[in-house]
């Protein structure tokens, strides 16, 4: 049974997580060689002031 989990910044639609979430599934069958139905995508929104890139809080280094 793959687990895929995908830490992102929030932001993303429903209907975009929506396709992030059938096209890694899809793609995740045909390389594993194993069912749609085993694959599951968690998907978590991590607030930018809880992610650092390049010493630097995102908060911080991104604005909105």
């Amino acid at each position: 049974m793959p687990i895929i989990r995908v830490e992102i910044l929030p932001g993303r639609t429903v209907d975009q997580k929506r396709e992030l979430v059938d096209v890694l599934t899809r793609e995740t069958a045909r390389i594993a060689g194993c069912s749609v139905e085993s694959i599951y995508v968690v998907i978590e929104d991590v607030k930018k002031e809880n992610w650092g890139v390049g010493g630097q809080l995102c908060s911080d280094k991104f604005s909105d």
